[in-house]
């Protein structure tokens, strides 16, 4: 198994425990080139009330306290969702090098629809490589809608 696969192996745990908290499941993880894994999280919108509370944000949060610093060149980040804009705009305001997603976002997407991680307004670009394990991680998130759906709950 190559190493993007591996690392997206474990962003989609990380997703399917979110589903399991009854969030949206979005995992997302970032590897340093050095120091290895220094961020992991899920979709906790529901369970922190707070809109912010995406995997991709709180995995940035995480890496930039384990390196102490704002700015995470060099590293990789890997998601299971292509990255809303919120989202997008905080992968470039933190330098991330590489955004690795499962399953593009051709509706809301932050790079497919709003071109951010790669806009030539911004400061820094970031180097995007979609769809890997896509069938999955589509799985994942269509499966955890259609329950919602079935039991006419509220979706998150």
């Amino acid at each position: 198994m190559d190493v993007d696969s591996l690392y997206m192996r474990m962003a989609i745990r990380q997703a399917r425990a979110a589903a399991e908290d009854g969030e949206v499941p979005i995992g997302a993880l970032i590897h340093h080139p050095d120091l290895g894994i220094i961020g992991k999280a899920f979709n906790q919108v529901e369970t922190l009330h707070d809109a912010t509370a995406h995997a991709e944000i709180l995995a940035i949060t995480q890496a930039c306290a384990a390196v102490g610093d704002w700015r995470l060149e060099n590293c990789t980040l890997y998601v299971t969702k292509e990255p809303c804009p919120m989202c997008a705009g905080a992968i470039v305001f933190s330098r991330v090098k590489r955004v690795v997603w499962g399953v593009s976002d051709p509706a809301r997407g932050g790079e497919s629809v709003f071109h951010i991680l790669n806009s030539p307004s911004l400061v820094h670009r970031v180097e995007c490589v979609p769809g890997l394990m896509e069938e999955e991680c589509r799985g994942d998130l269509v499966g955890f809608f259609r329950e919602i759906r079935k039991n006419g709950k509220r979706s998150p």
